[in-house]
């Protein structure tokens, strides 16, 4: 569906900016197109400002979630320190199972490779065979390494 320009409203405003010249039609002088710019000026730096203003409540929240978070994961550290050693063993040990299943994952695809393209069913037991413990591997993984990870300044 192609519109009429003519039926449209402009989102821009053509300005002429050669010295001196004006249209025949223009109901306008040099310094209320001034006084416009100007105006719109002021309002695209109030825009930017109220934007920038966002972004930095926007950090200033992230960083404060982010550091509350650290700070009670190295309360729960403190508090369990046989147990954070025994996650990042446990997360050492995960780590290595996690390379062997990636290691049989990527030989499966390479074996696969022309079927796992063109058909559907492979694929989607590809999918099945292999994405949920992957998944599930990978959020082990994480939850065993944030917790097993030191205190910070230690």
């Amino acid at each position: 569906m192609s519109q009429d320009p003519q039926q449209t409203s402009p989102l821009f405003t053509q300005f002429d900016i050669s010295a001196g010249a004006q249209s025949e039609d223009s109901r306008t002088t040099p310094s209320e197109h001034a006084s416009e710019q100007t105006e719109l000026l002021h309002q695209i730096l109030a825009a930017a400002d109220r934007q920038t203003e966002l972004l930095e409540e926007l950090v200033a929240s992230t960083g404060a979630a982010q550091r509350q978070r650290n700070n009670e994961l190295n309360q729960w550290r403190r508090a369990n320190p046989y147990l954070a050693n025994s996650c990042r063993l446990a997360a050492e040990a995960l780590a290595q199972v996690q390379s062997e299943f990636l290691t049989s994952l990527t030989a499966e695809i390479e074996e696969n490779a022309e079927d796992l393209k063109d058909g559907d069913f492979v694929f989607n037991e590809f999918v099945d065979r292999y994405g949920p413990r992957l998944a599930h591997l990978n959020g082990v993984l994480q939850m065993l390494s944030q917790l097993s990870s030191p205190p910070d300044g230690t």
